[in-house]
């Protein structure tokens, strides 16, 4: 997939290195050329100077094709626009912004702009984001047998109860991370997007629950 990331700081150029080593088509937009020397001298990706909220630079740096953006300068405002621009005007499916502010973070976060704060935190959040359909393995029993999942709640199952996620002995949910804080999972707490949950899963129940979060198969209300 091809992702666009908007501030080459800290964080922007931290993101790209580690998409770019997933194998992922990558381009870092700038306002200042001087930041993409925080890139190594093998980097393979595109870079673009201007502003994220700028047309011109995205299509640039291939806004019109691509699958994910993430806006991660060091200003606010800065983020949100790009992110409504990438969102409403470029129609890119996985947009997410950085956000300093908690209280406007909460803001975005109802008007349905996924938001991450903190620089670590940033970075492994973002990623999970961006790509919804990567499953990351937290624990695997040594029998191998039965793992922990860490899986992003996909959009459509926003507003469902936990339970409904949950198959028998085959697999539930146990753990939900929210706006950077982790609680255990209860029968009566509802899935927001942004939600990253994690899994208990048999090792042959894997692919069926992916089908079951994707909608292939029925979930239980």
């Amino acid at each position: 997939m091809h992702v666009i990331v908007v501030g080459c700081g800290r964080v922007g150029s931290e993101l790209a290195l580690r998409l770019e080593r997933e194998h992922h088509s990558v381009a870092i937009l700038d306002k200042r050329a001087v930041s993409f020397r925080r890139l190594p001298q093998t980097w393979t990706g595109g870079t673009v100077v201007g502003f994220g909220f700028d047309q011109d630079a995205l299509r640039a740096a291939g806004a019109d094709e691509a699958d994910a953006l993430a806006a991660v300068t060091s200003g606010d405002n800065t983020n949100i626009l790009t992110a409504r621009i990438a969102r409403e005007t470029f129609e890119i499916p996985n947009v997410v912004a950085r956000i300093y502010d908690p209280r406007r973070a909460l803001i975005y976060q109802r008007l349905g702009i996924p938001t991450v704060g903190t620089v670590s935190w940033t970075v492994d959040q973002v990623t999970r984001r961006l790509l919804r359909d990567q499953t990351t393995v937290a624990w695997t029993d040594p029998t191998g047998d039965v793992n922990m999942v860490e899986i992003a709640l996909p959009d459509a199952l926003a507003g469902r109860r936990l339970d409904s996620l949950a198959d028998g002995d085959r697999f539930r949910p146990v753990m939900l991370t929210r706006g950077g804080q982790a609680r255990l999972a209860t029968a009566e707490m509802v899935g927001q997007e942004g939600d990253v949950l994690l899994f208990v899963a048999r090792s042959d129940a894997l692919t069926d629950l992916h089908q079951h979060l994707a909608g292939n198969i029925r979930v239980p209300r």
